[in-house]
């Protein structure tokens, strides 16, 4: 999927998918986005391991190798938008620091943070530990959002015509967005807070776009939220003999009935 604010253009490489797994722990299918314009080339956050094949993928498809990232943005520090940092080994890495900090000090092993990753990242020499109201390359500023996180970062792309507003867990899908509550937070109050913060930043112009950590992007749109482009998910399974024998799982809600 292809958005087009003022110079730059932002692709979606990965579809977030606002589900959880019933019986195999996190399901983790975040939200990969590319943005190019004015000499960078950034992704905002980078999905778990799975996502790393179709990550490499959908770059190749534009052009691009992992080398070719400028910057990486990390919303905030779980396994699931951050562990891939890895892959861009020339690219600024840009994390809140108040989020890194925090991820430090979680206890190994219990929780969705990567330990091992976050303690590399914190003495990596392209690290850009950042705070809130920063910017980290022309028109694109950082703004913290507690809740799912101590230290969880959106980031507003703002430019002539429209804002794309990344935002990461802070509101990870459309039912978070528009019950102001969140599923998986420390605490309920701030992640409303959060999202409230969302809201006005959405709502200054009326073309603005936002693309959230769990879900496809979305406009606001007769007093309602709409969904830009197609859901796409599925799960294929071997419950045959032989390799070739395959069902395929659709998990998108069939289309509405004219």
């Amino acid at each position: 999927m292809k958005l087009q604010a003022d110079a730059y253009q932002i692709d979606i490489l990965v579809q977030g998918y606002p589900g959880k797994s019933v019986c195999h722990g996190s399901l983790g299918w975040s939200t990969v986005a590319l943005i190019r314009g004015d000499g960078h080339i950034a992704i905002v956050d980078t999905g778990p391991f799975g996502a790393r094949g179709l990550v490499i993928e959908q770059l190749a498809r534009h052009g691009l190798q992992p080398a070719d990232v400028t910057d990486v943005v990390l919303t905030h520090a779980h396994y699931d938008h951050s562990v891939n940092w890895t892959m861009f080994p020339d690219a600024h890495i840009h994390i809140g620091e108040s989020e890194l900090a925090w991820s430090l000090g979680e206890p190994w092993g219990i929780t969705p943070v990567p330990e091992l990753y976050m303690r590399e990242l914190a003495r990596w020499p392209r690290l850009k530990k950042i705070a809130d109201g920063a910017e980290l390359f022309p028109g694109m500023s950082a703004h913290v959002a507690p809740g799912h996180t101590p230290g969880h970062m959106i980031f507003v792309l703002q430019t002539r015509d429209i804002d794309v507003i990344f935002t990461g867990d802070a509101a990870k899908n459309r039912a978070e967005l528009i019950s102001g509550t969140a599923f998986h937070t420390y605490d309920p109050a701030v992640s409303s807070e959060s999202i409230a913060l969302i809201k006005r930043l959405w709502s200054r112009r009326a073309a603005n776009i936002l693309v959230p950590g769990h879900d496809l992007p979305m406009i606001q749109e007769d007093g309602g939220v709409s969904y830009l482009g197609t859901r796409q998910a599925a799960v294929e399974a071997w419950f045959g003999e032989t390799l070739d024998q395959t069902t395929a799982f659709s998990i998108c809600l069939p289309p509405k009935a004219e």
